[in-house]
């Protein structure tokens, strides 16, 4: 007979969100518990996190889930910066802060994510690691709490908590804003947290709201339609279409500005978990979390997040397919079929090569699309662990999971997210410079380094203005190019769906 692990206690003197005090696994005893070991930039971990939902709702008299998030980056060991990513996916259980992955070590995990299901009597009974486990979590937690029902050794009662969004109700006008574009139809806002699309002037004037605000899958007018989390975009001038990566739909849409109507062009709405190079009718594909778009001619190229890969999608015939990348979470140049990315969250394009900023290797990889078509890396080290913040040269530069990519005129302008800056990096030298940002987390504007942001995504560029997509400051920023002074857009009659704020 195997002997019974009892789990370790959890720690009474860490920061703990989501609640309003430490929870104990002694206090838990006689309900199922699960350990969710995450950090806020893994694309895997967020893909868990419906899963957590599903299974929090269907037992909620009977099951606990409590995050330990583990950091990989050092940012993400700040505990606002944690704070706001429960808010930015709603989490809805407590998450204990585990820096020093004492708890990790306790619980001899490997890697991210990794679920331990604890029995109503505090023993360890399961692990998996990885994600799409949920029927396999939903029949061992229907198994313990029917032998732990017989046993007369479960309690069941419902949870109360206090959580952050109770607490820091999210009512800005804009929440957590992925991704901008700047367009000759003007400025298109990815609204992720409100789930839709702004459409202004270059001052701030609303032209159009696109999509209901509430989080759904739903094609129709503007009013009517339905996005989730929406990230990149890419625009077709000449027909008026704007493409949209539906990030958490896993769908690409299309938005038709002069009939006024959205469309999904690829994806089923269901989470793909084949990392295999393949191909198919786009509306039949499942997509895996599409961060970015960049139309090339009759070319819709899309950062696949969460296969780690590039894909491409013909417009003509609508047939969408793996284009560079095996699927591997690594930073492998070579080949379209050898290389390898990871977590891809960016893409622009000098007509000759895509750029992309490829978050959690913290590099900027080049991928051929004119011969010869290869991958390569531009700067960043390239390694899993390999960030920091340090300019120069090629791989001796140092970026910290940077998320967004943009080219004008020989240049690339990076979004350095988890270091606060904006950074310019020469595509054919490797050379990267801080032009942006002091490094500090926050919401200064001025000129050069003396501005700050607060974990900025997206960029675009307009002539000699840059917008920027300043996620948790829920704001977009203007930078006059010619004199590098940052302000931040001031938007009129913008209101969080449902409630207007002054």
């Amino acid at each position: 007979m195997t002997p019974r692990v009892r789990a370790p206690e959890l720690p009474q003197n860490f920061p703990w969100l989501n609640t309003e005090k430490p929870l104990s696994l002694q206090k838990l005893r006689g309900r199922v518990v699960i350990l969710d070991f995450w950090t806020y930039c893994c694309i895997n971990c967020l893909h868990v996190l419906p899963d957590l939902e599903y299974l929090e709702q269907k037992y909620k008299d009977s099951l606990t889930v409590i995050g330990v998030h583990s950091a990989k980056f050092d940012n993400e060991k700040e505990i606002d910066n944690i704070r706001q990513a429960i808010l930015r996916y709603d989490i809805e259980h407590p998450v204990l802060i585990d820096n020093g992955f004492k708890v990790w070590e306790n619980y001899a995990v490997r890697a991210w994510p990794t679920l331990m299901v604890i029995d109503p009597e505090g023993y360890i009974v399961h692990y998996v690691s990885g994600e799409g486990h949920r029927d396999a979590l939903d029949q061992v937690i229907e198994k313990l709490i029917h032998q732990h029902q017989e046993k007369g050794t479960i309690n069941f009662q419902e949870l109360q908590l206090i959580l952050e969004k109770q607490q820091q109700p999210l009512i800005t006008p804009l929440a957590f804003p992925g991704k901008v574009l700047a367009t000759t139809a003007g400025l298109f806002i990815a609204d992720s947290g409100h789930h839709r699309i702004v459409m202004s002037t270059f001052n701030g004037e609303v032209l159009n709201i696109i999509g209901s605000g509430q989080p759904g899958l739903r094609d129709g007018s503007f009013d009517e339609a339905q996005f989730f989390a929406p990230q990149g975009m890419t625009f077709d001038t000449e027909n008026q279409m704007l493409y949209v990566a539906d990030t958490e739909n896993h769908a690409v849409r299309r938005v038709d500005l002069l009939r006024q109507v959205v469309e999904t062009i690829a994806g089923t709405g269901e989470q793909s978990r084949n990392i295999q190079p393949h191909s198919g009718v786009s509306t039949e594909i499942a997509l895996n979390s599409p961060w970015d778009l960049q139309k090339v001619g009759n070319s819709l190229f899309i950062a696949m997040a969460g296969s780690h890969q590039i894909w491409q999608m013909d417009l003509e015939n609508n047939i969408v397919k793996t284009y560079a990348g095996t699927g591997a979470e690594a930073c492998v140049d070579g080949t379209f079929t050898e290389s390898a990315f990871a977590q891809p969250s960016g893409i622009t394009t000098d007509g000759k090569e895509l750029y992309i900023a490829d978050s959690e290797v913290s590099s900027i990889r080049g991928v051929g699309i004119v011969e010869p078509r290869l991958v390569r890396t531009v700067c960043g080290s390239g390694a899993l662990f390999g960030f920091g913040d340090v300019d120069g040269q090629g791989n001796d530069v140092r970026l910290q999971h940077c998320l967004g990519v943009e080219y004008a005129q020989n240049f690339l302008w990076i979004a350095d997210s988890y270091n606060h800056k904006i950074k310019l990096v020469s595509p054919h030298t490797g050379n990267c410079q801080t032009v942006l940002g002091d490094g500090s987390a926050g919401l200064q504007d001025g000129q050069g380094k003396n501005s700050s942001f607060y974990e900025p995504s997206g960029l675009s560029i307009m002539g000699s203005h840059l917008y920027i997509a300043d996620t948790n400051n829920h704001a977009i920023r203007h930078v006059d190019l010619n004199t590098l002074t940052v302000k931040t857009l001031e938007f009129s009659d913008l209101c969080t769906p449902n409630v207007c704020v002054p």
